[in-house]
């Protein structure tokens, strides 16, 4: 490597900040020399550094990382070498690692720790179905690139069946599932323990075992006492469930990654991604047609699934104007399921329940807008009233106005008026209009 603190020469790239470093490199932030300016990240390896292991753990690093091609996942752009040094050129990641975005805010919100475990999950399932194992999970090992997290530092990384057992020492302690702490054999579950320590430090701002000392931590970690959450802790009762069933120290105990995959809290089929959209429209269309038709308990039904993935498609899409007609849109549709709720419960004389009400779902949806909470609350109070009354009267609901000053659309639609649903309803039309208008 070059002397003293100046970056290496890369004879395509400018290396320039340096970014951190380890025992066996250094990484840099570069540019690409010539008209594209292109910015990378430049992972510096001393060969005088590599011993038998290392320059073993390298090269399977490469491999992996040039087989593997995921959003969640660093990219290995390229790889070079000199007399000196090996280059890994890898993806650049503007946003730091997670240990320093949960360190700048102390503790995250559910919700936020749920988005970010969701892409760790999925990147996880992608090496899982290779038979890749990562065996160094931790916050800093997990870069952000806007929103979208990306696991990265497969130095450790092992093609592992489910069926492969090893015993050397690998990863960061503090996040190693106890059975390689206690050098006993371990397999690819390790990576399951290692999800759960990071998504409990993320919930509640440290580690479960964190310690002063590694004596500290090894005796906490060889212990039998269960893991506990924090006094006073407060979170879902599915990301409970799954915490403790991550954090479980008899890997024969602890959740298998099938369970993980499925288990409620990761719900990795609403995750936010490009198919997101996709799915939502073709649900809405079909809700519309079910509107149109008059089934109203299978349209209500349709509108709610379309909604669930209805909100992850906004919070995956990155253009602000496409975000907010998104939402303007997206609105009319929850409007709809509300009032279809109301109209069902009075048919039937009982409440129609879906998991999760369209009403809950708009307000995930627009916790950054506040004039269209408002406009929620009073959609909200006024179905509620016209519920009422339906039930106890028996009559047709009448047409709910929201003001169109405390909503978040303008123009025609911008009050998200609605009417009770007739045979020729304008709104189903409108609304038919709106599912074929989305953007794809």
């Amino acid at each position: 490597m070059a002397s003293g603190f100046a970056p290496p020469k890369l004879a395509d790239f400018l290396l320039t900040e340096r970014l951190g470093s380890g025992t066996y490199a250094t990484v840099y932030k570069a540019y690409r020399k010539g008209d594209s300016r292109e910015v990378v990240a430049v992972k510096v390896v001393s060969k005088k550094s590599l011993n038998k292991t290392s320059m073993e753990n390298l090269l399977t690093e490469i491999e992996i990382l040039k087989a593997v091609r995921h959003p969640h996942i660093v990219q290995l752009k390229d790889f070079q070498w000199d007399s000196e040094n090996i280059y890994l050129i890898l993806e650049w990641c503007s946003g730091g690692d997670l240990s320093r975005f949960i360190r700048s805010r102390r503790i995250l919100p559910e919700r936020v720790a749920r988005r970010f475990l969701q892409q760790i999950a999925c990147a996880l399932k992608f090496l899982h179905e290779r038979n890749i194992s990562h065996l160094d999970l931790k916050p800093q090992n997990i870069l952000l690139s806007g929103n979208v997290l990306k696991l990265a530092d497969f130095g450790f990384a092992q093609y592992m069946s489910p069926w492969d057992e090893q015993s050397v020492l690998r990863g960061s302690p503090l996040y190693m599932a106890p059975e390689m702490v206690c050098r006993r054999q371990y397999d690819a579950r390790v990576d399951l323990w290692s999800v759960g320590v990071i998504l409990y430090e993320a919930l509640f701002g440290r580690a479960p075992f964190a310690s002063r000392s590694y004596a500290e931590l090894e005796e906490k970690i060889r212990s039998n006492k269960p893991i506990e959450l924090p006094a006073g802790a407060r979170v879902s009762r599915n990301c409970r469930d799954l915490l403790l069933r991550l954090l479980e120290r008899d890997p024969e105990v602890r959740l298998t990654f099938q369970h993980f995959f499925s288990h409620p809290f990761v719900d990795l089929e609403h995750m936010p991604s490009a198919e997101s959209l996709g799915k939502a429209k073709a649900l809405v269309v079909q809700a519309v047609k079910k509107d149109q038709d008059g089934e109203r308990a299978a349209a209500l039904s349709l509108y709610c699934s379309s909604l669930e993935h209805f909100v992850p498609a906004i919070y995956h899409e990155t253009d602000r104007q496409r975000k907010e007609a998104l939402r303007q849109k997206v609105s009319q549709y929850a409007s709809r399921a509300e009032e279809l709720k109301a109209l069902v419960a009075s048919e039937n004389r009982i409440s129609f329940e879906e998991a999760k009400s369209a009403t809950d779902i708009l307000r995930e949806m627009s916790r950054d807008q506040p004039r269209l909470l408002a406009a929620l609350d009073v959609s909200s109070a006024a179905i509620a009233k016209v519920s009422r009354s339906t039930c106890t009267r028996g009559r047709r609901p009448r047409p709910v106005d929201v003001p169109s000053g405390s909503s978040a659309g303008g123009g025609r639609h911008g009050g998200l008026r609605h009417s009770g649903p007739v045979p020729a309803e304008p709104g189903r039309a409108h609304l038919h209009t709106a599912a074929q208008d989305l953007p794809l």
